[in-house]
Order: C-alpha cells, then sequence, then structure tokens
C-alpha cells in the first residue's frame, strides 16, 4: 500500500476516535427488545418526525452529491499517471461532511433510515457489493484458485464499468441506516465504512485499484462479521463468519496478489489448520464454514447469468425492431 492509503486508514481510525469520544448516544433502556435476526435493534420504539426527515434529507443529499461526483468523474479524461485530481479531494471532503453531519444528527435526533426500510436491505447491498467484485475480478485473478471463468468475462467488464453507481448507493445507504453507535460492533462497522467511502473518493487514480488496497478491503469483512458475532452470539457462529469470508480469500482473492505458489499454499494449509483447532472435537461442525463461500460463489454464478440473460434480451429486441417491416402508408 502506499502513504495515500495509509492516511486513508488514519482519518478513518481519527474518525472512529472522534465518534468514541462524543459517545454516549443512546442507553439500553431506549429500546424495545430484540425480536430475532430480522429485527433491528437500534431504532427508537417510536419514529419521529424530526428524525426521520433529518436522516432521509441528509442521506439524500450525500447520495446525491456522491452520484454527482461519480458523473463528473466519467466526463473527465482519464488523468495519465494516475495522481489524485481536485474532484478527489472533492470526494473526500464531501464524504468527511457527511460524516460529521450524521454524528450530529444521531446525537439531536437518533434515528436513521432503519426506521423505514428492513435490516435485509443494509445487509444485503454491501454482500451484493462483495459478491460483484469477485465477479469483475475474475478476469484478473480468476475465480478458483487461480482460474478464470471465461463465460464471466463480458458480465464482468459491464460491471467493471458501471459499479460506481452501485456501490455508492449501497455504502451511502447503509451508512445512513445505522444510527452513529460507540459500541464495538459499530465502530467496527464505521471504521469499514469509511474506508469503502475513502476507496470510492480514490476513483480515476492508481490507488483506486491498489491489489493490496482492494483485498484488504475485500477481508476487513471477516474481520468485522467474525468479532461482531463473537460479541453478540454466545454459539460460536464467529467461527462460520471469520472462517467463511476467510475461505474467500484462501480460494480467490490471495491468487490476485502476485505471490509465489509456496506462499499460496503455506496460507492454505495455515487456514486449514485453524479450522481445524477452532473445531477439534467438534464432528463435522466445521462444514458451517462452507456456507458463506457457497451462498456468495452461487450468486456470482447467478448474477452472471443474470447479465447474459440481459445481454440476450437486449440482442433479441434489437433484432426483433431491425426485422420489422416498415409501417404502410396511405
Amino acid at each position: 500500500m502506499t502513504r495515500v492509503h495509509l492516511w486513508g486508514i488514519l482519518a478513518s481510525l481519527m474518525l472512529v476516535l472522534a465518534v468514541l469520544l462524543l459517545g454516549p448516544y443512546s442507553s439500553p433502556d431506549q429500546f424495545l427488545p430484540d425480536q430475532g435476526t430480522t429485527w433491528y435493534y437500534w431504532k427508537l420504539p417510536e419514529q419521529t418526525t424530526a428524525g426521520r426527515i433529518s436522516a432521509w434529507v441528509l442521506y439524500l443529499a450525500h447520495q446525491v452529491s456522491i452520484w454527482w461526483l461519480i458523473a463528473r468523474f466519467r466526463a473527465q479524461p482519464r488523468g495519465g499517471d494516475g495522481a489524485m485530481q481536485p474532484l478527489n479531494w472533492l470526494a473526500i471532503a464531501v464524504n468527511g461532511l457527511f460524516i460529521l453531519l450524521h454524528i450530529l444528527q444521531t446525537r439531536l435526533f437518533y434515528d436513521g433510515l432503519a426506521q423505514d426500510t428492513s435490516v435485509m436491505t443494509s445487509q444485503g447491498s454491501v454482500v451484493l457489493l462483495l459478491v460483484m467484485v469477485l465477479l469483475f475480478e475474475n478476469q484478473r485473478r480468476g475465480l478458483f484458485f487461480g482460474q478464470r471463468l471465461h463465460w464471466l468475462q463480458r458480465p464482468g467488464a459491464f460491471l467493471r464499468q458501471y459499479h460506481g453507481y452501485y456501490f455508492a448507493w449501497a455504502i451511502t445507504f447503509t451508512f445512513w441506516f445505522h444510527p452513529i453507535e460507540d459500541n464495538a460492533g459499530h465502530l467496527l462497522g464505521l471504521l469499514y465504512t469509511f474506508l469503502i467511502l475513502f476507496q470510492g473518493s480514490l476513483v480515476r487514480t492508481r490507488y483506486h485499484s491498489n491489489r493490496y488496497w482492494t483485498v484488504l478491503l475485500e477481508c476487513f469483512v471477516a474481520v468485522h462479521g467474525g468479532i461482531v458475532a463473537y460479541l453478540t452470539q454466545s454459539t460460536g457462529v464467529w467461527r462460520m463468519f471469520f472462517f467463511g469470508f476467510m475461505a474467500l480469500f484462501i480460494v480467490t482473492q490471495i491468487h490476485g496478489l502476485g505471490l509465489k505458489r509456496r506462499w499460496i499454499a503455506l496460507a492454505g494449509l495455515t487456514y486449514l489448520g485453524a479450522v481445524g483447532a477452532a473445531y477439534w472435537g467438534e464432528g463435522t461442525k466445521f462444514l458451517a464454514v462452507i456456507r458463506i463461500p457457497l451462498v456468495e460463489y452461487g450468486l456470482v454464478l447467478a448474477m452472471g447469468a443474470l447479465i447474459w440473460a440481459g445481454f440476450w434480451l437486449r440482442r433479441t429486441t434489437t433484432t426483433l425492431k431491425g426485422s420489422a417491416p416498415p409501417p404502410r402508408r396511405g
């Protein structure tokens, strides 16, 4: 990684520290009891008008600002040296401003978008983001142990060209879905969010596609998911999240780092040993770690097929229009 990335990490950590110092933002007695996996705990029992308006107005302002910046990026010619441009610094400033506004909004009104949207929309948007990265990076690093699936090349190129708008929506929506909180799980989630917002601000630079930086962002979900599960659940399910997401690193992501085969093999053996140690004496419970990879790779294949279906439908529609007889006159 470069000094630009290190400065981004430092700035993100400083923002997390600011969130911690400005807390607390709530107390347990102001929430309803947890009602299961589809229930979002951190929202007020009764929604307030000020909370709803402030969350949606600020979210939409943040979202439109980022989409406008993406359109500006796409309209300008790509710089030859891949250095930071004024628009990159503007994007960093815009994201920083709205991070501070969200902290203030939570202090004043608390609620985020969770009052009006399902928790599945927040989680699903980020999962789909990670799936899209696996798909469009297939041509560079392969999908399974360095082997490319060539039929995914065209869908991957399509996603690479237009992914910015979706990524900007996924991370901005997720950021405003949650209120700001100072517990360990939320702080880790905020750190991850800040890093991805910073990554979006690096578009059209050489820093945006640095392979070590992008793999760090992909793998951070293993740390976040594992720690949050460990802190909130006592059934050992953290192993499924941590080792499940790390399986993606061993099977796919490590093969884009340019490492020698012996280091890749050593990483794979270390991973298998860690899984064995974590599930020692528990029979076949270790099979839980394949659930996340099966879902992720299944979604990659399904998304590729869906995009091909869109290509086919567009081609078929165009052909039918071209072969239609001209309208009769008179």
